[in-house]
Order: structure tokens, then C-alpha cells, then sequence
């Protein structure tokens, strides 16, 4: 396992829609393991393959639940196939350090992947979990959470983003988001 680089605004592989995967062996596992490291270690609760330069649909998610309880999951060419309802959210990137706003998404998701071994699995989530789904999914089409926020949201933010893609990095000691992490 390694702690892998995490790619920043203005990287074109963020832009990109990444690959589905034909086959879960065990160069699909060691990615999962490096991904699972590299958002630990960059304290998020997130992180799509495309966020660490690999342009295939493999994200990670570890988002708590409560003071006891987290949600671990690593999905291979993940789909959302249902969404209901709607609620607003702050969320943050790990590929936009420092930069946090209300997006709003489905209040409740369904998604059908693989997991790890090459399984079928089906996650229904709701709130936070549903939440970072819907955001590492975004990612692997290419989308950031900065692309949902409306055009004067996003003009008010465009000098810290022209400054990240510039290779800066403006105030990244901006407080976690308050839900529990950066996804």
C-alpha cells in the first residue's frame, strides 16, 4: 500500500470521465488498497481513482455514521440508479483544498457496483453516505462539486480556483466540512 499523490484543480485527469473496469484482480485490489491510504492520510472520507491520476471507475468511501459507527465501501464501476428527494450540503474536495459551499443533491441514493472481489453489490444510502457517493461518482464523470454551484457561487470562487489550477494553494487550513470530513 502507498499514500499516493492527490491530484488538484486545474489537473486535466479531473476533467476526464474515467474507464469502466472488465476485470477485479489484483491490480484493481492494490489500486483500492492505495486509495483506501491516500484518503486516510489526506483525512477525507472520499477519494474516486480519477483523484489520484487513474482514469478507471473505482472510488472509496469511509463516512461515519455516528460516534461508533462508519460506512466502508470501495465500488468498482459504480451507477446511480435511483435518486430521491433532494437536501443542500456544505461539502469540500480533497482536489480543491480549502474551498467549501452547499451543493445540493439527492437526499437518498441507490447504487450498483462491484465490490473488491469482482461481486455485485447494491447500496441504498441516505444523508451523508448518499452524499459522498453522489460526489466520488461526479468524479469519475469528470464533474467537481464546484460545477453545481450556481454561475455567481462559482464567479465569487473563481479567484481561488484560477489560483489552485496555477499551482497555489490559498488558505488549505480552511475548517473541515461539518459534516465529518473532506470527500
Amino acid at each position: 500500500m502507498a499514500v499516493r499523490p492527490v491530484r488538484i484543480y486545474g489537473d486535466p485527469v479531473l476533467r476526464k470521465k474515467a474507464r469502466e473496469i472488465t476485470g477485479v484482480d489484483d491490480t484493481v485490489r492494490a489500486l483500492i488498497a492505495d486509495m483506501r491510504e491516500t484518503m486516510h492520510a489526506y483525512n477525507g472520507v472520499g477519494l474516486a481513482a480519477n483523484q489520484v491520476g487513474v482514469l478507471q471507475r473505482v472510488l472509496v468511501v469511509d463516512v461515519p455514521v455516528d460516534d461508533e459507527k462508519r460506512e466502508r465501501h470501495a465500488l468498482i464501476n459504480p451507477v446511480i440508479d435511483r435518486r430521491t428527494g433532494s437536501e443542500i450540503g456544505e461539502e469540500g474536495c480533497l482536489s480543491i483544498p480549502g474551498v467549501y459551499d452547499d451543493v445540493k443533491r439527492a437526499k437518498s441514493v441507490r447504487v450498483r457496483a462491484l465490490d473488491e472481489r469482482g461481486a455485485p453489490v447494491e447500496i441504498t444510502a441516505e444523508g451523508y453516505l448518499a452524499r459522498a457517493l453522489q460526489h466520488e461518482v461526479d468524479h469519475l464523470d469528470g464533474v467537481l462539486f464546484v460545477d453545481r454551484l450556481s454561475l455567481l457561487k462559482r464567479q465569487f470562487l473563481r479567484h481561488r480556483l484560477d489560483a489552485l489550477a496555477r499551482g497555489e494553494r490559498p488558505d488549505a487550513a480552511a475548517p473541515p466540512a461539518a459534516s465529518g470530513g473532506t470527500i
